[in-house]
This record gives C-alpha cells, sequence and structure tokens, in this order.
C-alpha cells in the first residue's frame, strides 16, 4: 500500500468522527459527542438517527449484517450476525437497523464463562453499545463494540468493569485537578500494547497435536541452537514474514488501528507489533483485533501464529507490555517537564501510582495469572512474580529526596558527545529502561511488563484504574477545603508520606536475582508465584470492598471471576494432559516401537554374519527402557489428572492441578524428551524445535 493509498483507505472501515461529522446533523453529532467525551446519558432519538447514519454508511462498504461485538469472560471476543433484511410483503425486502438494535442486542448467556452467575437454563443476556468505541466492518459485517450483562444486569464481561473503572478514575482524578485550578472535560487513560507472537510454518503446526490443541508444545527437546548468539533481535525480516507484516499492517490501518511498529524479537521465529497509543478501553478493544488479525493472515502466507505466553521451552516466552498514562483534555499527566521536583501535579500523581501498586501488587499480580504465563514470569524474559516500581536515576533520586526532606536535584536532560562529527549528538532520556522491572517508568508512562501475550488487557487496566482512582480520592478528601496558602505545604507532606509508606516496591535492580527475592520477603512484597497463589486475592473481603466502594465490581460478580479463573485454569491444564498421554500412546511409543524394532533387527542380521554391534544392542536396550518410562509416566499422569478432575472445590483443584498434576507432566515431557535425542529423524513422528524454530 503506497503512501497516498495509506492515507486514503486508514480507517475507511471505521466509522470515524470524520464520518459521524459528515453523515449526521450537526445537533445529532454534537449530542452523540457528548455522550462520548462527557458521559451524557443516549437518548433514543439520538441513537435512530446514528443507525440510520451507521447503516448506509455500512451497506456503501459491502456490509450485509450486523453483529455485537463482545468480550465475554473467556478473554476473547464473540459475535452473532444478524442481517439487515427485513421482508416485505412483496416478496422483496427492506435492508433496516433500528436505534434499539445499535443500543441493546440479545445473545444467548447460558453458554459463556459466568462463574455460578447464570445457569445453563438462564439462557437471557443482553449487549449494550459502546459508543466510545467506533463500529467497524470486519468480513462485511457491521461491528458494534458493547458491552455483556446478564439478565439480572452483573457483568458477564471483561469490557463492563474496564469502563466503570475508567469513570471511578475520571471522577477521582477531576477531584484532584480542580485543586490545581483544572477543570477538563475529559480525563483518560492511554494505554499502548506492545504485542509479541511467534510465526511457525502451517505444516508444522498442523503435525503438532499439542500447538493445535493446548497452543503450546508440550514436548520437544533443547535445540541445538536457541536465542544465544542473540542474532534474531531487530534482525532482518524474512521476506515471507515481511510480506504476512505488510498485510497485516494495511488490514489494521483500514480499521483505523494505529499500527507503529514491527521488528524481530529475541527468541528464533518470534516477533513483534506496536502500535501508537489510543484511549483505553479503544487501545484494549484494537489489541484484540490485532491479536484476530495476525492469527488468521498468517495462514494466508503459509503460517501458523502462535500468541501463546510460553510456546516453546529453552527459548522466550512472549508478553504485552502494557504501557499506561492518564491524561486530561489531551495533557498527559505523568508527563514529568524539565524540573519534574518542581511540577507538584505530577509528583501528586507519581506518588498515587506508586502507592496504588504497593497497595495492590496481589491484585495486579492475580490480574496477569494464567496457566500460560505462569511458564514466562520469572524467567529470563519476563518480570519475577513479585510486583516493584522503577522509577529512574533522576525519579528515584527526587523521590529519596522528598522522602528525606532534602532539597531536590533536577538533572535535565543531557547530550552525549559520540565523538564523531558527522553524527549527532544523542539526547539522554530522564530514566534507563529496566526489562527486569514488571511496572517501570519510561519517561512518561508506566510499562507494566507482567502481561501474557494472549491476554485481554481489560482486567490489569480495570486495576490500575481502580487502584490509582483510589488514591487520587485520598489525595483530594485530604486537601479539599484547605486554604490557597496551605495547599502546596499540605499537598507536598502528602506526596512526602505516601511516597514514604510505600517506598518498599520502588527497586532499581535486577529483578532476576536470587537476592532480590530475598529483599523482598523482607520488605513485606507478596510473592505469588502461580495462579492458584493468586486466586484468592479476586476474593478476599478487601478487594470486594475496595472495587464495591468504587462501583466497578461487586462482591457476586468477584465471585464469579474467581469460578471462571479457576475453571479455566483446571480445564486448560486438563487439555494439557489429556494431550499429553493422547500423543505419548499415539505417536511417540509406535514411533519408537518401530525404531527399535529396526534397529533390533539389524542387530540380528549382522549377528548372523558375524559382526557385533554393541553399541546398537546399547541403543535397542535404551529405547525399550524408553518406552517402558514413557507408557508408566503416561499412566501415572492420566491417573493423576483423573484423580484431580473428581475434586469438586475450585481452589482444591487448582491446587492438586499445580502440586501434582503439572509434575506428572514434567516426568512425562522428560521421558519423551529424552528419547527424541537418540531415536533417528525419520522416525520421529512430530517436528522438532530444529526444524520449526529455524524455517527458511
Amino acid at each position: 500500500m503506497g503512501k497516498d493509498k495509506v492515507t486514503e483507505e486508514y480507517g475507511s472501515l471505521l466509522f470515524t468522527d470524520k464520518v459521524m461529522q459528515e453523515r449526521l446533523p450537526k445537533p445529532t453529532y454534537k449530542e452523540l459527542r457528548q455522550v462520548i467525551d462527557e458521559g451524557k446519558p443516549l437518548d433514543l432519538d439520538i441513537a435512530n438517527e446514528v443507525a440510520h447514519a451507521m447503516k448506509d454508511w455500512a451497506l456503501e462498504k459491502g456490509a450485509t449484517h450486523f453483529a455485537h461485538w463482545f468480550q465475554p469472560l473467556t478473554g476473547i471476543t464473540s459475535e452473532k450476525h444478524d442481517s439487515f433484511i427485513t421482508p416485505k410483503s412483496d416478496g422483496t425486502v427492506l435492508m433496516s437497523f433500528s436505534g434499539k438494535e445499535l443500543v441493546q442486542g440479545e445473545p444467548d448467556a447460558s453458554s459463556f464463562p459466568s462463574g455460578g452467575l447464570r445457569a445453563t437454563f438462564e439462557a437471557r443476556g443482553y449487549t449494550a453499545w459502546d459508543p466510545t468505541s467506533p463500529a467497524f466492518i470486519k468480513d462485511e459485517v457491521l461491528c458494534i463494540p458493547t458491552a455483556f450483562i446478564s439478565y439480572t444486569g452483573e457483568a458477564l464481561d471483561k469490557k463492563t468493569p474496564l469502563l466503570r473503572s475508567q469513570v471511578a478514575l475520571a471522577t477521582q482524578a477531576k477531584r484532584v485537578l480542580k485543586l490545581f485550578g483544572r477543570e477538563p472535560k475529559r480525563v483518560f487513560t492511554t494505554i499502548g500494547p506492545e504485542q509479541e507472537y511467534f510465526l511457525i510454518k502451517e505444516e508444522d503446526y498442523e503435525k503438532r497435536p499439542d500447538l493445535v490443541l493446548t497452543g503450546r508444545t508440550l514436548f520437544g527437546c533443547e535445540p541445538v541452537k536457541g536465542q544465544e548468539l542473540e542474532e534474531h533481535y531487530f534482525g532482518t525480516i524474512r521476506p515471507t514474514v515481511n510480506e504476512f507484516m505488510k498485510e497485516v499492517d494495511d488490514e489494521l490501518w483500514k480499521l483505523g488501528v494505529p499500527a507503529k511498529t514491527k521488528h524481530n524479537e529475541v527468541a528464533p521465529s518470534q516477533h513483534e507489533l506496536a502500535p501508537i497509543f489510543e484511549q483505553g478501553s479503544l487501545a484494549v478493544d484494537d489489541n484484540l483485533l490485532t491479536m484476530e488479525k495476525l492469527k488468521l493472515l498468517a495462514t494466508r502466507h503459509g503460517l501458523a501464529c502462535l500468541e501463546h505466553e510460553k510456546p516453546f521451552e529453552y527459548v522466550n516466552g512472549s508478553g504485552k507490555h502494557n504501557n499506561w498514562s492518564i491524561c486530561a483534555d489531551d495533557k498527559n499527566l505523568l508527563e514529568p517537564g524539565d524540573k519534574p521536583s518542581e511540577n507538584l501535579q505530577f509528583l501528586v500523581f507519581l506518588a498515587a501510582l506508586v502507592a496504588a501498586v504497593d497497595e495492590h501488587a496481589d491484585l495486579l499480580r492475580m490480574s496477569v495469572a494464567s496457566a500460560g504465563n505462569d511458564h514466562r514470569l520469572g524467567a529470563n524474559e519476563a518480570p519475577p512474580a513479585i510486583i516493584s516500581v522503577f522509577l529512574g536515576d533522576e525519579l528515584d533520586a527526587i523521590v529519596e529526596a522528598l522522602i528525606n526532606k532534602e532539597e531536590p536535584e533536577d538533572h535535565g536532560s543531557e547530550r552525549m558527545d559520540l565523538g564523531v562529527p558527522a553524527l549527532p549528538s544523542v539526547l539522554r532520556d530522564n530514566t534507563d529502561r529496566n526489562r527486569t522491572s514488571p511496572f517501570a517508568f519510561t519517561g512518561n508512562k508506566f510499562e507494566f511488563r507482567m502481561c501474557g501475550s494472549q491476554q485481554n488487557l481489560s482486567d490489569p487496566n480495570v486495576v490500575l484504574n481502580t487502584a490509582v482512582a483510589e488514591q487520587c480520592d485520598r489525595f483530594a478528601t485530604k486537601l479539599e477545603g484547605v486554604s490557597e496558602e496551605e495547599f502546596t505545604t499540605v499537598a507536598l507532606r502528602w506526596v512526602r508520606h505516601t511516597l514514604r509508606d510505600h517506598q518498599r516496591v520502588i527497586f532499581e535492580g535486577n529483578g532476576y536475582s536470587e537476592e532480590w527475592e530475598a529483599e523482598a520477603e523482607r520488605r513485606g512484597l507478596p510473592n505469588l508465584k502461580s495462579t492458584p497463589d493468586a486466586l484468592p486475592v479476586i476474593v478476599d473481603p478487601k478487594t470486594v470492598e475496595f472495587y464495591g466502594k468504587y462501583h466497578v465490581l461487586d462482591e457476586a460478580e468477584l465471585h464469579a471471576r474467581y469460578v471462571s479463573k479457576a475453571e479455566q485454569y483446571a480445564k486448560l491444564l486438563n487439555i494439557e494432559a489429556n494431550t499429553m498421554v493422547y500423543m505419548a500412546r499415539s505417536l511417540y511409543m509406535p514411533a519408537l516401537s518401530d525404531f527399535s524394532g529396526d534397529l533390533a533387527t539389524a542387530v540380528a542380521t549382522k549377528a548372523e554374519i558375524g559382526i557385533e554391534s554393541p553399541a546398537e544392542k546399547d541403543l535397542v536396550k535404551m529405547v525399550t527402557d524408553g518406552i517402558t518410562a514413557i507408557s508408566a509416566a503416561a499412566a501415572d499422569l492420566e491417573a493423576k489428572n483423573t484423580e484431580t478432575q473428581a475434586l469438586e472445590d475450585p481452589q482444591a483443584q487448582c491446587n492438586s492441578y499445580r502440586d501434582v498434576v503439572i509434575p506428572a507432566m514434567e516426568t512425562l515431557r522428560a521421558a519423551v524428551d529424552g528419547m527424541e535425542k537418540v531415536c533417528g529423524a525419520d522416525y520421529w513422528p512430530v517436528p522438532t524445535y530444529n526444524e520449526m524454530l529455524f524455517w527458511v
């Protein structure tokens, strides 16, 4: 797509603000903008006019159906397509779309995860239009972003609590800003999700039942070459991958997704796509669209896109960095300015972030907990399970000075002379990057690095938004009523005390080190190493009170999420265990039997003519013993998985998967992987790491 075509087609499948201005009467457009920008209630007459304009635009773009596009507790998206046709008595049809159809839908809610909020026989659920996220056309369907709730009004999705948390944060942040003499119309978060993924040949993918059924390789010995040469990171992109990336860009740009950066990641066959920052809930929607397009478009190029957090052992897994900031009328509130130590408003929001992360570190950890992410967190490509905040040298020094009641120094930006006249001097940022930090300040935003690559980012952002709202509430409550003369003194005291009380969460060192784990324990920081460890946090009374106060999630909705998350963890591991047993018995054992049988025949044939072959005899015995070990390990895994499946308590079942089934899975994998190292390549039934990761 050339330059002119990019500008011409960008957002062409998106019902943009420009389209609304062109197609809606001015009063209608003005009212709709107030709904979007200021949260004004939506009038049905306005909805009818918007629906009519939306339908005409969609028909011109070739759409024949519409769908309410929503995000159930599965974490992915769902849609039910309805055509625009309305039959007439003369045998013809009208193409119609009403405001009621735009505003509210009624998908069957019985078959989605509900955590007990809905019984199977209670099918009714509702989708409600989210006007803050533009409608778009996908595969000739007008997709309308919506919230998804039960018949009795509980949130059955990821989006509803995210939107509620954004309201809570905007409400409390406006109280803070009013104390600084500002009354913005809009306060909103911005998010920039960096999406990592793997690409392998589709033919290899189809030959691996574990990849097809679970998204990750459950077997596979260490490749002879991994990522140790560090040659893939930012390396030349393969032509096939480059063509794929070009098509992804083109398709995303048509949908108004601001895809900006693409490159090779650290692990072989791993890549990354990063967009320009967008308003929070819209960025989450666009990331889900991006994940969908990556998977679908890969097949057009003979590729399979793997979005699992750890598709391959021995090399890096994939994360999704959640770059978060907060804005008021498009001004970034986390922009330090030239002299951050004198920027009191910035210091207030900085202190609020530090306190929010410290007080709700357990909730943040829970928000990214999954069976897939458990394989990645704490490894050398991902932060540890311990939440800490990295501020960088300049801000860390300012925080220290404030806490110690010393005069802080602003270092300002520094230019570095590279010693070559032809090269420009480089402006050093006010903070370096700490790749081991889960929550790092990176200039004018915080980067939450613990999110898994296949995760819906609503969960961590609900925690962040609500936790910061709580701190803004505390600041505003403390300072409202303070005189102008005293305001600066009292506000600075609040900043100082807040940073002092939560300094334990600030850590500038190596988050991977064993020393840090011991130090974090000494500081009293939580270290929830697995999903079963993190699950109880969801229904902790403190969590119920915290979310209830800001009307984000009530006790029933939280309990539903606890049950749903526990069920998902157990179901995924059950599928993995069953897949391992199936592959061991149906693929690996027959292949090894053929190999050892042919080898034994060769040994016997040689013996008939007087040739001794002790090495081959030993190999026959080794493979035979390996088959026996695989058979025993498969039977043990099957039995332990059956026992765990029989447990009725969700927490007990998850704990059993962690403590009993996963070790049995590891034993079976070790037995199979050991045989991969000695079995003839022509006999091995599935593509190996060497083949999948290093394709041309």
